[in-house]
């Protein structure tokens, strides 16, 4: 039996920043070292990112690559209950929409 831990939170490879505007939200992912930034590349797609939201029903998930950066840009449309002038929820503006996407698991290997 492999007792070895295959899947680690996304935190342990990269940090984010999130932003908005209206109803979508930005999360950019950067990687701490640049030798993590394919294991991004391949672990944090927009499918799967879309899937960690499915609670918020984002319309759209965009990823863009930015690699003189090792970072990720990720855009979700809709996923802001309406955005700051519509919303009652605390969190209107999706900043800590980053740290949910920090928590995601994925194989470094």
């Amino acid at each position: 039996m492999n007792l070895t831990k295959t899947r680690i939170p996304l935190y342990e490879l990269a940090h984010a920043r999130t932003g908005d505007k209206g109803n979508r939200s930005n999360i950019s992912v950067i990687a701490y070292r640049p030798e993590d930034f394919a294991i991004l590349l391949r672990e944090v797609t927009a499918e799967k990112v879309r899937e960690h939201f499915s609670f918020r029903k984002p319309t759209a998930v965009q990823r863009y690559e930015l690699p003189n950066l090792c970072a990720l840009n990720f855009v979700m449309d809709d996923v802001l209950e309406g955005g700051v002038n519509l919303s009652l929820n605390l969190d209107t503006h999706g900043k800590s929409l980053s740290y949910w996407l920090l928590a995601m698991e994925i194989d470094p290997s």
